[in-house]
C-alpha cells in the first residue's frame, strides 16, 4: 500500500521490527540537546544530566561459598620405610604364613579342649552303661554260688536260688571269721563289680587296676589291686577321674556322713555308710588306702581299728592334679544277689 508517496512493507507477525531502534538512535542527539537546554533555562546552576544509554541488565554472578576450615589433623606416626621390591613381597608372604600359623594352632587348640571336655566324657559314659548292663546279663543268666556244688557243676535240687536271708545273714561280717570264702580274684583290666552312689546319681563299673589307658580313661573306676576285695576284712580302696573320660567321681565331695554307697558282685550286694572325708592330702599319701586308713600327712584323720572299709579317692581341686580327696565309708549291710 502508498501513502504520500513512500512504500511501508507488512511485517508480519511476531517478526520484530528494527525502525523504533534506528529512530531512538537518530533522535538521542535531539534529546540530549533538548535536555541540556531545559535544565539550563531552569536551573542555570545545575548541571545538566544526560540521558545514558540503557544497558540490558547482566545475570547475578555466581558466588562461591567458602568452606569451614577442617580441624587439624594429628600428625601421623612416622613409620620406618618398608624394603621395596623382593624384600617387600618376603615380608608380607611371612607375615601371611605367620598370621595363619597362629589362626590354625587357635582352632587345633579348641578342638583338643572339646574332644577333652566333652568327647571323652561322651564315650566313657557310653562304654561304663555298655559295661553295666553286660555284668548285670552275665551275672542273670550264671547260676548264683549257691547254686552250684564243690566241683562247679550245678546241683541236683531244682529250688534255684537259696532261700530269702535271715536278719542275722543281713548284719556286717564279724571281722575275725570274715564272709565265705570269695572266688578267684578277677584278671587285670576287669571289669567285675557295680558301684551305685545314689547322692551324687552315680552308677559305675569296678575294673581290677587303676591304669589309665585300660581302667579310668574308659569311665571304670578302678580297684588298688593291693587292698582288699568288696566284703572282705580291710580296705577296698577305689579310685576315679574327676574330669574327662567320664568323670564318675566328680561330685563325691558332696557326700556326707550317713550316705550310702554299695558295691554290687556276681554273688552279693555289699553296703557302705560314708563316715569320713579328707578334703585335700599328698598324692604320695598311701595312708589312704593302708588296711587300716590313716593318713600319713595328717594323722588326726582317719581309723585306728580294723574293720571293712571303703575307701574312694581321685582328684582336687578340679581339672588339676595337685592334690587328693578321700572319702571312707564303713561296712554296713550285705546280702547274696
Amino acid at each position: 500500500m502508498r501513502v504520500r508517496g513512500t512504500v511501508r512493507r507488512r511485517v508480519p507477525p511476531g517478526a520484530r521490527s528494527t525502525r523504533p531502534a534506528l529512530r531512538l538512535r537518530l533522535l538521542r542527539p535531539t534529546l540530549r540537546f533538548r535536555q541540556s537546554r531545559l535544565l539550563r533555562q531552569f536551573h542555570p546552576t545545575r548541571r545538566p544530566r544526560l540521558l545514558r544509554q540503557s544497558r540490558p541488565a547482566r545475570p547475578p554472578r555466581q558466588t562461591r561459598l567458602l568452606r569451614q576450615p577442617r580441624p587439624a589433623r594429628p600428625p601421623r606416626r612416622s613409620r620406618p620405610p618398608l624394603p621395596r621390591g623382593g624384600a617387600a613381597r618376603l615380608l608380607a608372604r611371612g607375615l601371611w604364613g605367620a598370621a595363619e600359623l597362629v589362626v590354625t594352632l587357635g582352632l587345633v587348640l579348641l578342638l583338643l579342649v572339646a574332644h577333652q571336655l566333652w568327647w571323652t566324657n561322651r564315650e566313657a559314659r557310653a562304654e561304663a552303661g555298655r559295661t553295666v548292663q553286660s555284668l548285670q546279663r552275665e551275672w542273670d543268666e550264671a547260676p548264683a554260688a549257691e547254686d552250684t556244688a564243690p566241683d562247679g557243676s550245678p546241683r541236683p535240687s531244682g529250688t534255684g536260688r537259696a532261700p530269702a536271708p535271715s536278719p542275722a545273714a543281713i548284719a556286717p561280717p564279724d571281722p575275725a571269721t570274715g564272709p565265705p570264702p570269695a572266688r578267684a580274684a578277677p584278671r587285670w583290666d576287669q571289669a567285675y563289680a557295680v558301684l551305685r552312689i545314689p547322692r551324687i546319681g552315680l552308677t559305675a563299673p569296678v575294673a581290677e587296676g587303676v591304669s589309665k589307658g585300660g581302667v579310668l580313661d574308659r569311665g571304670y573306676v578302678g580297684h588298688y589291686t593291693r587292698t582288699a576285695q568288696a566284703g572282705r576284712a580291710g580296705n577296698f580302696a577305689l579310685a576315679g577321674h574327676r574330669n574327662t573320660h567320664g568323670e564318675p567321681f566328680r561330685r563325691i565331695d558332696r557326700l556326707r556322713r550317713g550316705d550310702r554307697i554299695t558295691v554290687e558282685t556276681r554273688d552279693a550286694v555289699y553296703t557302705y555308710t560314708v563316715g569320713k572325708s579328707l578334703a585335700r592330702t599328698e598324692p604320695s599319701d598311701s595312708g589312704v588306702i593302708a588296711p587300716v586308713p590313716r593318713s600319713n600327712v595328717t594323722p588326726s584323720v582317719g581309723y585306728s581299728a580294723p574293720g571293712y572299709y571303703l575307701t574312694l579317692t581321685t582328684c582336687t581341686p578340679e581339672f588339676s592334679s595337685r592334690f587328693r580327696l578321700v572319702v571312707w565309708a564303713e561296712l554296713t549291710a550285705m546280702r547274696p544277689r
